[in-house]
């Protein structure tokens, strides 16, 4: 099974620092929802890990997180994409749960729905707890220069980030990287 484990906010849709609380603040980023069905359409399937602390603190509820989720995969399927599932952690930081990323969690979850190991499979966020979630799981690292990412452009990652942390600009970056290593790695067929 082809799966590739993104995460939502900074990486798919503008990220607030006020949090995203409803459907009318979840707005994608420029060409993210297109990736994510480049990624469809090449034979990966996609699955969003993503802290919603704004649960925990009571900004919003799981009928308006879920009302945000319909709007994302309304407006993925009018470009040929899809999520095949979500994966939230809705605790704060002070519950020192283990679903909340940089913990590895919500990977763990995946891995047993899916009935996989998540060794080698991307993980890509635009946070250091993103990658080290995804890394301490198994996956392999991928950080966005979006969201949070932002703060990276131009630099050398910290020392913090896992060994091997691939980085690009955008989702959609990342998604023409994902689609020619698969075109490189699946042999041609013989006319």
């Amino acid at each position: 099974m082809k799966l590739v484990i993104i995460d939502r906010d900074g990486t798919i849709n503008a990220e607030s620092a006020d949090f995203i609380k409803s459907p009318d603040e979840w707005m994608p980023l420029p060409g993210a929802l297109e990736a994510i069905a480049r990624l469809n359409h090449a034979g990966w399937h996609v699955v969003v890990a993503s802290n919603q602390s704004g649960l925990g603190r009571g900004l919003f509820d799981v009928a308006s997180l879920n009302a945000m989720h319909a709007k994302m995969y309304k407006m993925l399927a009018a470009v040929g994409g899809r999520i095949d599932a979500v994966f939230y952690c809705p605790h704060t930081p002070d519950d020192k749960c283990h679903c909340r990323k940089p913990e590895p969690g919500l990977f763990e979850q995946i891995g047993e729905r899916y009935g996989i190991d998540l060794k080698g499979v991307a993980v890509v966020g635009d946070a250091l707890r993103d990658v080290m979630a995804g890394a301490s799981a198994g996956c392999e690292p991928h950080l966005v220069l979006t969201g949070s990412g932002a703060a990276y452009r131009g630099r050398d990652l910290p020392e913090a980030f896992p060994p091997n942390t691939h980085v690009h600009e955008d989702l959609s970056a990342f998604a023409d990287w994902m689609v020619a290593r698969g075109a490189r790695a699946t042999p041609a067929l013989a006319a």
